[in-house]
């Protein structure tokens, strides 16, 4: 049963190995290279900034809630 084992192995590995692509080399010059990533950058803002997802900004007041100011002067 082993040798059957390392039979259905090697076979396993002989055919990973002609599944496999070697990538090409890059043989474009750095400034081909450089011009090739700001053509690709999307033409929005920057991904960086965690709000800029939203369409509005959050807001807060400091000022404290306005209707309980309100009922004061009521009364």
């Amino acid at each position: 049963m082993n040798k059957r084992l390392e039979k259905r192995h090697k076979r396993q590995v002989a055919r990973a190995k002609d599944r496999v692509r070697l990538s090409e080399p890059d043989v474009r010059t750095p400034e081909e290279r450089k011009a090739a990533q700001e053509a690709s950058r999307p033409a929005g803002g920057s991904h960086n900034d965690p709000g800029a997802h939203y369409a509005t900004p959050s807001v807060r007041s400091n000022a404290g809630p306005a209707s309980a100011s309100r009922a004061k002067t009521d009364a």
